[in-house]
């Protein structure tokens, strides 16, 4: 039972860096096939740092290239949603000398 739960927490937290970027850790954990994906990477790699989310998240960064296929598919994802396409930048607002909000 507690070797369980364990690897559920271990679970969760692994999904935490899934959505690095996209949302806070402690309040995204990822979808179940990504946490499965990257849990026994954690292990390989990463045991010391469990349970600490960002620790984990860290050194499976750390490690990308030894990482297994799907486990670095999910990092490649991640990063390709969180570049800009090229070409493309973003605007900021103009402010006009009478903005009465400065």
């Amino acid at each position: 039972m507690a070797a369980q739960r364990t690897m559920l927490n271990i679970a969760i937290a692994v999904g935490a860096f899934a959505a690095q970027g996209v949302a806070v850790a402690e309040e995204y954990r990822g979808t179940m096939e990504q946490q499965m994906a990257c849990t026994p990477d954690v292990f390989r790699f990463c045991g010391a740092q469990i349970p600490d989310v960002n620790r984990i998240v860290g050194c499976l960064r750390q490690n990308t290239a030894q990482l297994s296929g799907p486990c670095r598919a999910v990092f490649e994802s991640n990063d390709s949603m969180q570049q800009p396409a090229p070409g493309r930048r973003e605007v900021q607002p103009r402010r006009d000398d009478n903005d009465q909000y400065q």
